[in-house]
């Protein structure tokens, strides 16, 4: 698991808010497949669940450091 928390602290704001769009269009396309028939296995959703908060917490993150420093 830390191994995410490094790679996502690599990208820069903009390469962040990309992976986040293409992480939450790949959870609705897996809860769509998953409502059409079931996935094989459904921690998939959860994964990808956790890979967008993920993702939001380091925006979020960022997003305080630089209030605080202004």
């Amino acid at each position: 698991m830390k191994k995410k928390g490094l790679e996502l602290k690599d990208l820069s704001v903009v390469e962040l808010n990309d992976k986040l769009q293409e992480e939450r269009s790949a959870l609705t396309k897996l809860r769509f497949n998953h409502t059409v028939s079931p996935i094989e296995s459904p921690m998939q959703l959860r994964a990808k669940r956790k890979d967008v908060a993920r993702i939001l917490t380091e925006l979020r993150k960022r997003e305080l450091a630089n209030t605080t420093s202004k």
